[in-house]
């Protein structure tokens, strides 16, 4: 079962990012790199192409209470949100406590092991100090940088199911689980 989730106040800090809930003052953050090609669409979003567009985000994000800003050199780079995972496709796991991480990165911070880092941190959090059971992550098949993360981080693949994102056109999804002992067993 997917279980709430709140982030407001918690700040997590690794050796080079600090993840905290998001601010007003990140619009331009967001916006710069949410409107490169490339970025959103590897996550089933459209680059954004105003930045009225990515205010309404950022006000989801702040609202939502469940999406952390990833700040690299006090410069917002990315998000990482702690979404529903689709119970329906996973009727298994509906006596544990779950939720599905979901993340994206700016450009020219790809490949040097920021989402890596920030994921085991939110993993920390969700496993340790909130007791979930189980977490999810997702990835289209052709997204093979998003798939290396999760095996880099001990997700295993637990099957597909097709999902239609923002961007319109039905995609083919792998799923992974990393579970508590999983994550313990890793440690």
């Amino acid at each position: 079962m997917n279980v709430p989730i709140d982030i407001t106040g918690v700040v997590l800090n690794t050796e080079r990012l600090t993840l905290r809930p998001w601010c007003q003052d990140d619009l331009d953050d967001l916006y710069e790199y949410a409107s490169v090609a490339g970025v959103g669409e590897m996550a089933g979003w459209n680059a954004h192409t105003s930045i009225d567009e990515s205010r309404k985000i950022l006000d989801m994000f702040i609202n939502g209470k469940k999406t952390f800003a990833i700040e690299f050199s006090g410069k917002v780079i990315g998000s990482l949100g702690i979404e529903e995972y689709p119970e329906r496709h996973f009727p298994e796991y509906e006596r544990l406590r779950c939720r599905e991480l979901g993340f994206v990165l700016a450009k020219p911070y790809w490949g040097r092991g920021l989402i890596a880092e920030a994921v085991r941190a939110v993993l920390k959090w969700l496993f340790e100090d909130i007791g979930l059971d189980t977490v999810f992550c997702a990835h289209f098949v052709e997204n093979a940088q998003s798939a290396r993360v999760q095996e880099k981080l001990g997700f295993s693949h637990i099957g597909f199911y097709d999902s239609t994102p923002p961007i319109g056109e039905v995609k083919r999804i792998n799923a992974r689980v990393l579970t508590k002992p999983m994550y313990f067993n890793r440690c």
